[in-house]
This record gives structure tokens, sequence and C-alpha cells, in this order.
């Protein structure tokens, strides 16, 4: 697979294509080879404890996920499924958008390995984790 030359832009577009991605509130900042910044704009949805608001891990790991996956982008030149996650957790992220950045580890023809970071607004490392995504070719068609 040939590098993909896609603009912060059209990558957004691809990303926001998923219902889910549109309700996290996705926008891209920067793409580059093998790498990518993404702002998520903070909801009240995401708040597990009302007391002390803080975001819901799962929406960490999902931040964690689909930055990690789309640093393959410049790759692939399309999300990509994923194999296997894991995910740490730093400390409690709260109220405010969250910066998530991702990049790739190793590309491979049927495998490849992306880290991703995930901050808070104050630029605190509230996640971060490493996912293996299949980067085989899509089958071709059905007729």
């Amino acid at each position: 697979m040939s590098d993909v030359q896609l603009t912060a832009l059209e990558v957004e577009e691809k990303l926001r294509r998923g219902p889910f991605h549109e309700w996290l509130g996705l926008k891209v900042l920067s793409v580059g080879d093998g790498c990518i910044e993404i702002e998520a704009n903070w909801r009240e949805e995401w708040v597990v404890n009302p007391d002390r608001k803080y975001t819901h891990g799962g929406i960490l790991a999902a931040l964690v996920d689909l930055v990690a996956d789309w640093a393959l982008v410049s790759k692939t030149g399309r999300g990509v499924p994923t194999i296997d996650l894991r995910v740490d957790y730093h400390r409690a992220a709260l109220p405010g958008n969250l910066i998530a950045k991702g990049k790739v580890i190793k590309f491979g023809n049927q495998f490849s390995v992306s880290e991703a970071q995930v901050f808070d607004k104050d630029g605190a490392l509230c996640a971060s984790g490493r996912g293996v995504y299949s980067t085989a070719p899509p089958p071709p068609p059905k007729v």
C-alpha cells in the first residue's frame, strides 16, 4: 500500500460519516505521515459521576481506539478494523474538550500497530493505549 495524501478536512469528512463519531463532536486538527490529532467536544452525557463530573472511561477508550485507528489513514485512506486494544487510565478527565493524538508504530500489509494519547483541556495526560489493526486490503466488491 502506498501513502495516501488526505487533508485534515477530507479525513474529518470520512471520520464523521459514522454517527458515533459525529456524536463525539470530532474535529481533525492535523493529519500527517502516520499521525493524527483530533479534538473531541466535551458533552454533559459523558459524565459518569455527577458529583465530580469526570468523563466515563469508555469515552476515553473510544478516543484511544479511534485516534490510533485513524493514524493509519495516511497509509490506508480509510479507517480499519480493530483486532486488539489496550487502554491505560492516568487521571480523571474533567469537563472540557479533549485532544487525542495517534501515531503509527508499525505498518504492515496485514496488521499494523498504532498508539494514542488523550489529553484534557489543560494538556494533562488522561489516557493512553495501543491497538493492533487489520490493514489488509478490503475484499473486492461482490458482483
